[in-house]
């Protein structure tokens, strides 16, 4: 982070600030990360509150806090320290939207129910071949996540790619209104939050809020092969498409094959046909790439320039990686888990060449609402279409072996938790099998892959 002054940052928070104009080039909530010269930001939570850690940061290290109520025992030098706020949630974003203001460069915001933390790092791949480029990294695409990001950014940089994620109505809101957004992208809308937004409608609100923080005129990147997608038209923006199946699309990919690592197809775009090649399986992830290949056409790359650079895409976190483990072929697939997202695992599964068993290790998909019984017996139907061997944990996953052995799969399993399903897995493979492991980030799962295959590459 450039340096921000005192006063400015004041004037972001709209707070009442009489002290000495500190030049501040860190912002932490964290009372014990207050490296460099750092405000710290006091938030008041249900477990904790960080007020109770405003002295102590103020004297270990922090020059300023930002503080939402009073705060006991300060020396009146250290109340002169104080920033003063209504809200203190909201003031990482509050100063991240001054701070991107002194940058002129390309940015692109990310959305959607699934794909979009891979759709953003295809969008940075493309536009990594031209500019240079900034992007979100791992999961901070919330109101603290995001302004992690947007002070990463310096004069150097050309292009920033901005992933935003939603529990509520107005989340994205107010991440787009920081990040001003001149492309948007949304990949799905799916049931992921049902839980809490009731209606897949309601999700597809949420969702077009990016559209807020876009000048007019802007272009809006949809997958046309989303049925609430398909439909969105905002007269003030330029809607595109892209798809692999609806009649209507400015991008589609045909001639898709997915070999070893690796999905090759060739794109279609105004009449002419590209060929590319992403390290990563699956029809999902042509998909994603489409996206990342319109983003470069908008950009001002060449369609030969966009559909070569997709192919410089690296897979990040635990989505889809594929190690090797005593002649077993292992999925690391645990970042995360939604019907859409299963179903795309399971194809992809279904396609690749294997010479002894497929086995998947499924956990719950979580905050699916009123769909969620229906999607664990519909993905444990699917699994039964696909795999040799179901292995599965957590609340639900008894939904999974009702759809399985419904669909005609006797080898499904249910296990408590996860030591007992470690063991499970760890008697039931063998070598030339390929195991997948897919389940919502919050079921750890990936503990489980680890116990098994410690030195799985």
């Amino acid at each position: 982070m450039e340096q921000m002054s005192a006063y400015e940052i004041a004037k972001a928070l709209n707070a009442e600030y009489h002290g000495e104009d500190v030049a501040i080039d860190h912002i932490s909530t964290d009372s014990r990360d207050l490296s460099g010269n750092c405000l710290f930001v006091a938030l008041e939570g249900e477990r904790t509150d960080g007020h109770r850690y405003v002295a102590a940061a103020l004297r270990g290290g922090a020059r300023l806090a930002a503080v939402q109520k009073p705060v006991e025992g300060l020396t009146p030098e250290e109340e002169s320290r104080l920033l003063r706020v209504e809200n203190t949630f909201y003031a990482p974003l509050a100063i991240a939207a001054a701070y991107r203001k002194r940058y002129s460069l390309l940015t692109v915001g990310v959305t959607g129910s699934v794909g979009k933390t891979t759709t953003k790092d295809f969008i940075a791949a493309v536009l990594s071949a031209r500019y240079k480029t900034l992007k979100s990294q791992g999961n901070h695409n919330n109101e603290f996540g995001l302004p992690v990001t947007v002070f990463e950014l310096d004069p150097s940089y050309h292009a920033g790619v901005f992933e935003m994620g939603m529990d509520a109505r107005g989340d994205i809101s107010r991440l787009t209104a920081v990040v001003k957004p001149d492309i948007g992208v949304i990949t799905n809308v799916g049931v992921s939050h049902l839980e809490r937004l009731g209606t897949r409608e309601n999700i597809l609100a949420a969702k077009l809020e990016i559209a807020e923080g876009m000048a007019d005129g802007s272009p809006l990147i949809l997958c046309g092969d989303n049925d609430l997608l398909s439909t969105v038209e905002i007269p003030r923006l330029r809607v595109l498409r892209y798809g692999i199946e609806a009649p209507e699309l400015d991008a589609r990919a045909e001639e898709i094959v997915t070999g070893e690592g690796e999905t090759r197809f060739v794109i279609v775009w105004k009449g002419g046909r590209y060929p590319a090649r992403i390290p990563a399986m699956g029809r999902h992830n042509a998909m994603n790439a489409l996206a990342g290949f319109l983003v470069g056409i908008e950009a001002g790359m060449t369609p030969e320039e966009a559909a070569e650079a997709l192919s410089g895409y690296a897979i990040s976190g635990m989505r889809q990686r594929v190690r090797l483990w005593n002649g077993i072929k292992v999925v690391e697939d645990c970042y995360n888990a939604a019907p859409d997202s299963m179903n795309a695992a399971l194809d992809t599964l279904s396609g690749m060449e294997c010479e002894g068993r497929k086995i998947c290790v499924f956990a719950d998909m979580r905050e699916l609402g009123s769909a969620s019984d229906e999607s664990h017996r519909a993905i444990g139907q699917h699994a039964a279409r696909v795999a040799d061997k179901l292995l599965v944990y957590g609340p639900q996953s008894h939904l999974y072996v009702e759809g399985a052995n419904a669909a005609g799969l006797s080898d499904a399993r249910e296990y408590p938790d996860r030591p007992a399903l470690t063991q499970a897995v760890r008697e039931a493979v063998r070598p030339g099998d390929i195991v997948w492991f897919k389940g919502s980030l919050l079921m750890n799962l990936e503990e489980v892959l680890r116990a098994v295959f410690p030195d799985a590459e």
